[in-house]
């Protein structure tokens, strides 16, 4: 799709591009450059999450940064012009910047009259135009006459009998931080304060300019409210006529130190959606095994001196991942997936191998492409490169493509074993547990061995259970005697 448009011959406007496959919104969570920067065919101006990972998205052109339309910390549609670039500048026809990105659009007094046609402003283009005044902001008075109704009220309460006389309104600040039928209005940074400390900016009172929340309003909202005994005495109120109630509300104050909420967007958001429907689409049967992999460990600790190895990551794991895709090889069926559009079983004669990674930003699974074809070497030097770049932050919404059979390494965790969840579009799913040194019957005699449980779950749709039985069975066969790697391969 196109991710550029042209405003005119010296500006020129960039969007956000689909970086995954069929996104179609993504956050900005870092921004590389402000305007006044020169930027230069190829740079990298921000870095932005999708649901699948962290992408650097570079500009298509030089020149100088006019704008940035906005903030981080945000969520942009797909299609939506992130940054604008002046691609001559010196010029001299510059025109206005359509909004300043660091502030919130602050509306204008409403005896100003509106442009004709549709005005630019943050994000897209204005209202249509039109004739009517602006509404004024919540909380403050509608006309001067309010001010006279208000005061021949307040007069009927104290017990006098004429109405006051009309006033001139004073000037309001609303009771909450916000604009009128918007949200509450703040910088940036006090945005993210106020996410940091959980607090919900529609809950804070304003004081500075305008109705703008203040990064002293965010701090006085997250501290905890003052007990019964340290309020400070307050005169008591004037007696009221009986016959005018006057009703009284408590005013709840949530304790935003007792909790945190976090948004759900990015990798979490599609994780939490993948896996529910994964977990409701396919039906899954989940299989264990306890095995012996004393062998295993002592294949693992000659590889690490073997020259051949030299540079790369050898562990637990790499032999584990050439034991599934052995496992694989002599029960192929087991590499599928279910087309439920056409009622199909879709064999694939290719194995793209996804091993389950932890980062900061959520469970990630990256594959390996063509594992089946890689020596053990050349696996290992994958597997580096593959838990490397996923740690980073820099793993590719490509990366997590295409993925056939995947790996979950919850022994890295002290966890014995687990009940996975299939990732969709896949058939199966080995979950290794931790290894320890366990009483084991070998050759007739209870010895210290090292020990494992693996879980193997998989779609029953398209695999039986003897199926995967075999499968799980060829991988604690060949954990328990590495040699078969040899005679099965």
């Amino acid at each position: 799709m196109t991710t550029m448009t042209e405003t005119s011959a010296r500006f020129r406007e960039f969007k956000m591009p689909d970086v995954g496959e069929g996104l179609t919104e993504a956050e900005i969570l870092k921004w590389y450059v402000q305007p006044g920067d020169t930027v230069t065919d190829g740079q990298v101006v921000c870095e932005v999450e999708t649901a699948k990972a962290a992408v650097e998205l570079p500009i298509p052109f030089d020149g100088v940064v006019h704008e940035l339309r906005f903030p981080e910390g945000t969520t942009v549609d797909v299609g939506q012009v992130i940054i604008a670039i002046d691609v001559a500048p010196g010029s001299g026809d510059a025109p206005a910047p359509a909004a300043d990105p660091v502030q919130e659009p602050v509306e204008e007094p409403a005896a100003e009259a509106e442009p004709k046609g549709r005005t630019p402003v943050l994000v897209g283009y204005g209202v249509a135009e039109s004739s009517t005044k602006r509404r004024p902001r919540k909380g403050a008075p509608a006309a001067p006459e309010a001010a006279a109704v208000a005061a021949a009220v307040q007069a009927e309460l104290n017990g006098h009998a004429a109405a006051a006389p009309a006033a001139a309104p004073a000037p309001s600040v609303p009771a909450q931080g916000g604009a009128a039928g918007g949200r509450p209005l703040a910088k940036p940074p006090v945005r993210k304060l106020a996410k940091d400390l959980g607090i919900d900016l529609a809950t804070v009172v304003p004081t500075g300019k305008d109705g703008v929340i203040t990064r002293e309003d965010v701090h006085a909202a997250a501290a905890p409210a003052p007990a019964a005994s340290e309020a400070p005495a307050q005169a008591a109120p004037a007696p009221v006529s009986a016959e005018v109630p006057v009703a009284t509300e408590p005013t709840a104050v949530p304790d935003f130190a007792r909790e945190t909420r976090v948004p759900v967007k990015g990798v979490r958001k599609a994780i939490a959606q993948a896996m529910v429907g994964s977990a409701f689409t396919a039906p899954h049967v989940t299989e264990f095994v306890t095995v012996d992999v004393t062998r295993t460990m002592k294949l693992v600790a000659e590889l690490k001196e073997d020259k051949d190895m030299a540079g790369v990551r050898v562990n637990p794991l790499l032999v584990i991942a050439k034991a599934l895709l052995v496992a694989i090889k002599r029960n192929p069926e087991v590499n599928a997936a279910w087309d439920e559009a056409n009622q199909e079983i879709v064999r694939k004669h290719y194995v793209n191998l996804g091993i389950a990674a932890a980062t900061p930003r959520g469970l990630i699974v990256p594959n390996i492409k063509d594992a089946h074809d890689k020596t053990l070497p050349q696996l290992a030097e994958a597997l580096g490169e593959l838990v490397t770049t996923a740690r980073d932050g820099k793993t590719s919404p490509a990366a997590m493509a295409g993925g056939t059979v995947t790996i979950t390494n919850v022994g890295v965790f002290g966890v014995d074993t687990g009940t996975p969840i299939l990732n969709p579009g896949e058939s199966a799913i080995l979950a290794v547990g931790a290894i320890k040194l366990q009483p084991w019957v070998h050759k007739g005699k209870v010895k210290p061995r090292q020990v494992t449980t693996l879980a193997l779950s998989f779609d029953h749709r398209l695999v039986d259970g003897e199926l995967g039985s075999k499968v799980l069975a060829d991988v604690a066969a060949i954990l328990e005697q590495p040699k078969r790697l040899i005679t099965w391969a």
